[in-house]
């Protein structure tokens, strides 16, 4: 039987600042979207099976496409966003998996290229707007357990530390990026000003508002002008990657929230990874995981393959805040499945948010890291 979906159509837009809609139930067929995507792709091959894949906490759908002939592609489906983003994404995605060099130059799965170029399919059709990229099938060796010991955490700050570094060797051969954090949260702003119902009471609009305008104050207070701008994933978990017998990075997949930005955006998500409560079928997005001591001896061994400074290490509470502001508050209903939409978003206005400026102790990490 067909998957169907829900799409949502978008508002009228404000050139500089896109928004979406609240849900209109347009019914879509999964299928009919795959097959289209791939006859423009290669219509000699023909397509046996579709499977659904996705792990069905997002919007986003991955499915798996087997031929007539038994070869195996991954499709990837989404509606969460905006195609030009998608599209530039996954090129910039593509120039990175192509330019890094050993022991990365596998690391990332690959998109099918058509042209030379990645192909991305875009579905439009009355209100429904949704776009495919296809990839050859990652490899993955061994997956950490849900709950790590201290020689995984050693190995895997090691290893992210020499990834950081290897992607920081090509970030000046990349394609630029449209995306920047000062222009994801203006759009929250923009938003906050002309769909006020859509973020809850006066009250809660208000709040939203006040972190928004610290994000912009805070941003003076780290010496940012020295943070590089890197690629980065910012959604690691124990389910998107694989490592070698000796832990060391195999393979990557899932790039929904990916970004060129500063690099300790990826550590919110590498301290819940290395947690005391290990990965969670049930989860929130607390910001004590960036307390704990099993993050400190993350951070140390990182540390030492790729060095830090005391102004990244306060600035991690402003990952955070972005994170929660961008993510969660301003795209959470379109990119979560409304079950995690509403709980995450209930938690980081009872929860997150006050967390920020009260909970993170950013001078004991830099004194453990010695950069007093």
């Amino acid at each position: 039987m067909n998957k169907i979906l829900d799409i949502e159509p978008e508002n009228p837009i404000n050139p500089q600042f896109p928004v979406r809609a609240s849900k209109v139930h347009t019914k879509v067929d999964y299928n009919s979207i795959i097959k289209k995507a791939w006859e423009g792709y290669d219509d000699s091959k023909t397509i046996n099976e579709i499977v659904d894949i996705s792990a069905m906490v997002s919007t986003n759908h991955v499915f798996r496409i087997t031929f007539t002939d038994d070869d195996i592609v991954i499709a990837k489906l989404s509606y969460f966003g905006h195609y030009e983003h998608f599209k530039e994404d996954h090129r910039i995605i593509h120039s990175l998996s192509n330019n890094l060099l050993y022991p990365f130059e596998n690391l990332l799965a690959k998109s099918l290229l058509k042209n030379n170029r990645v192909y991305v399919y875009r579905y439009k059709h009355g209100k429904t707007d949704a776009w495919v990229v296809f990839y050859n099938p990652t490899r993955i060796l061994e997956r950490l357990p849900r709950r790590l010991e201290d020689h995984h955490i050693v190995k895997l700050g090691q290893q992210v530390g020499k990834f950081h570094k290897a992607c920081s060797r090509v970030k000046n051969v990349l394609p630029k990026s449209s995306k920047t954090l000062r222009t994801d949260i203006a759009a929250l702003q923009y938003q906050l000003e002309v769909n006020e119902k859509n973020f809850g009471s006066a009250m809660q609009v208000d709040f939203l508002k006040y972190h928004c305008d610290l994000f912009f104050k805070n941003r003076s207070n780290y010496n940012m002008k020295s943070f590089e701008i890197i690629p980065v994933f910012i959604d690691w978990n124990i389910g998107n990657f694989s490592v070698t017998p000796n832990l060391e990075l195999y393979s990557r997949w899932d790039y929904d929230w990916f970004r060129m930005s500063y690099r300790v955006l990826d550590f919110y998500f590498f301290s819940r990874v290395v947690s005391n409560a290990g990965d969670r079928t049930v989860f929130s997005y607390y910001i004590s995981t960036m307390n704990e001591d099993r993050f400190i001896l993350f951070l140390k061994e990182y540390h030492k393959v790729n060095p830090l400074t005391a102004g990244e290490i306060r600035y991690l509470k402003e990952a955070y805040r972005f994170f929660i502001l961008n993510y969660v508050i301003k795209d959470g209903k379109y990119f979560f499945n409304e079950q995690y939409a509403t709980k995450l978003q209930a938690e980081a206005f009872e929860i997150y948010l006050p967390s920020v400026d009260r909970d993170f102790d950013a001078e004991r990490i830099i004194e453990e890291l010695g950069l007093g």
